[in-house]
């Protein structure tokens, strides 16, 4: 047992990602008009620029990292292999002060290694997440009583993970005081929102893009590319996302900023502003960051402002965690802020 509750613990898959850096590629026009693909010659020895390897990374352990930076007390519920590669995996978690007593590492097992095809500033990612035995019980006797955790952050696991789901979402019901930022990941967004009702239902933040905001709801994104017609879109995608339990909805944009909506308000914030070196890392840093000021009692507003700063910084660096920020450091940046870095009621 522990002798004060954690601030935030963050649930999901921990990976080791191989960052290789291409030059001799292109990016070509998909066959649906729409998305794009990086296109390399087929068959050939193609050339890479460098390397970096990267452990103890993924939506969740960067939301931790980001939390633990800054100053919440901090936790991470993970599963891991029996390699080298978890045993650095742990030791990266240490290194950024994120408590590891959740960690459950399975010794006949391999982690949990992606491999990101960096092309510019924007980056493609090979994933592999391996079928780990999940379970939420021994968690469930831990966080109970007077060590119930202020904030759950929920986000990518594994095709298997829908019975854990299930369990998170019964801890949930039976601790209502703990509130839930839900980032869904890949498969999760593949279960569909009918198997994870009680998860969408238990939420008191949701965090996506605005594809998968289309992709979660079934609808197509709008061909019109006016200012009007965005906004009447993420109003539309982030009404149909509440509907479905979350108490607040935020979709982010890429380059064109994010939105949080609260079921009255709906607010816009636009990127802090920056040129970026690497993209990986700013949608896990600006959800866990407002995750973070929401848990430290400011208004969502005030909560979406930090967001962008945090994915500035980030996007400066290689990876998702280098250049997360601590407090002070954060603060300094919103005191600098430009004049026109503002948040809007729409």
């Amino acid at each position: 047992m522990f002798s004060q509750p954690f601030d935030f613990i963050a649930i999901g898959d921990t990976v080791t990602d191989a960052f290789i850096r291409l030059n001799d590629a292109s990016i070509l026009p998909a066959a649906d008009g729409v998305t794009k693909e990086l296109c390399v010659t087929f068959g050939d020895k193609v050339p890479y620029e460098s390397l970096k390897v990267i452990a103890g990374v993924g939506n969740s352990p960067n939301a931790a990292v980001a939390a633990a930076r800054l100053g919440l007390r901090t936790a991470i519920v993970s599963d891991i292999g029996g390699d080298t590669y978890g045993t650095e995996m742990l030791a990266s978690y240490k290194n950024n002060r994120v408590d590891t007593r959740f960690v459950h590492k399975h010794q006949n097992m391999v982690s949990n290694y992606h491999f990101v095809l960096w092309y510019g500033v924007e980056r493609t990612i090979l994933v592999k997440h391996e079928t780990y035995p999940y379970t939420f019980k021994s968690e469930q006797r831990t966080l109970i009583g007077k060590n119930t955790p202020r904030w759950i952050y929920l986000s990518s696991l594994g095709k298997n993970s829908l019975p854990y789901h299930q369990e998170i979402a019964a801890y949930l019901a039976a601790h209502p005081s703990v509130k839930l930022a839900f980032q869904p990941g890949t498969f999760q967004m593949e279960f569909g929102t009918a198997a994870l009702a009680d998860i969408y239902k238990h939420t008191e933040i949701f965090f996506c893009n605005r594809e998968e905001a289309a992709r979660i709801l079934g609808k197509q994104e709008t061909a019109d590319t006016t200012a009007q017609a965005k906004q009447n879109e993420i109003l539309e995608f982030s009404k149909g996302l509440k509907a479905l339990g979350p108490k607040t909805v935020c979709i982010t944009d890429g380059i064109d900023g994010a939105w949080g909506y609260d079921g009255t308000d709906l607010w816009f914030v636009p990127i802090y502003p920056h040129d970026p070196y690497e993209r990986t890392g700013a949608g896990d840093a600006f959800s866990s960051t407002v995750t973070v000021a929401l848990a430290l009692g400011k208004p969502l507003p005030e909560a979406l402002s930090w967001g962008p700063v945090n994915s500035m910084s980030v996007v400066q660096k290689i990876g998702a965690q280098e250049g997360l920020l601590t407090r002070a450091q954060l603060l300094d940046y919103l005191a600098k802020a430009p004049v026109d870095y503002k948040v809007k009621k729409m």
